[in-house]
């Protein structure tokens, strides 16, 4: 969420110019050093090509809620993105009609490798996003952060073979550096030949391609939980993957340990990192 500031517009500008270098409140520019942090609508999805949608420049005033009301999850899962990860100076993608959003989803309805498989998850690197099929008919589907240049999600047909509700990172800490990152709901689905584990879980949102090989999902009561934000967390499609993929008898003092799967769902990585436009 990009709160509104008690200072004036004139001043936060000037801030801005002094932080982050000058802005253009009416062709903003990204900027040079990470152009697609501050701009979004450089990362292209084939599938929002077929959307009309305009760039939205985010003044210090602006939040989802405030722009788009009880649509906001839409604009933000269209720009896979989360409300942590929005701020003044940003721009992002808005579709020209929100009802073209309502069912928006860029992966097949049907999805005929699938077919033989009860459950089957999708994930695809070009559109950041991921699907959960049965028998080859998608019942539902989200953004997804997979791995940044250099550590992508590797590509190919993988089996889940762990869940762990209440995983964390043995690697990579929190920004601030006092605890380890939490990566809750997770479902492993691959370990490489160096001993390295590839899991699904909860995690920050950025609109981008943004990890170490792992595939990341809304989780906004995590970052409540971590970070203090958002105030009235909403998103939550890490648990709703893990309870249809992987999903424990019940939440009860035993459940949500590390424990081995034989028979997991079929996990398929497909297509590559987005492009960015110049």
């Amino acid at each position: 969420m990009v709160r509104a500031l008690a200072f004036p517009l004139a001043l936060a500008v000037f801030i801005a110019i002094i932080v982050h270098g000058p802005l253009a409140t009416s062709e903003p520019g990204a900027n040079p050093h990470d152009p697609a942090k501050e701009d979004l609508t450089r990362v292209d999805f084939p599938s929002q090509r077929s959307i009309p949608w305009k760039p939205r420049f985010l003044l210090p005033q602006d939040s989802l809620e405030s722009l788009f009301g009880a649509d906001w999850p839409l604009v933000a899962r269209f720009n896979r993105v989360d409300r942590r990860h929005l701020y003044p100076g940003m721009t992002i993608k808005v579709p020209v009609n929100l009802a073209d959003l309502r069912s928006y989803s860029p992966l097949p309805r049907e999805y005929e490798p699938a077919r033989r498989y009860e459950k089957f998850i999708l994930i695809s690197r070009t559109e950041q996003w991921l699907g959960a099929y049965e028998k080859g008919r998608l019942v539902f589907s989200m953004p997804a952060a997979t791995g940044k240049e250099g550590t992508e999600t590797p590509a190919g047909l993988f089996q889940v073979s762990a869940r762990h509700r209440t995983h964390t990172s043995s690697l990579y800490q929190t920004d601030d550096k006092t605890a380890q990152y939490p990566m809750d709901y997770a479902i492993r689905f691959h370990v490489g030949e160096d001993g390295v584990a590839f899991w699904i879980h909860a995690r920050d949102i950025p609109g981008r391609p943004a990890s170490h090989g792992c595939v990341g999902l809304y989780d906004e009561p995590m970052q409540l939980r971590t970070y203090g934000f958002p105030e009235r967390p909403l998103l939550h499609d890490s648990k709703k993957l893990y309870d249809w993929a992987v999903g424990e008898a019940d939440y009860g003092e035993d459940a949500g340990e590390h424990e081995e799967l034989e028979e997991g769902p079929f996990v398929e990585v497909i297509g590559d990192n987005p492009h960015y436009r110049n």
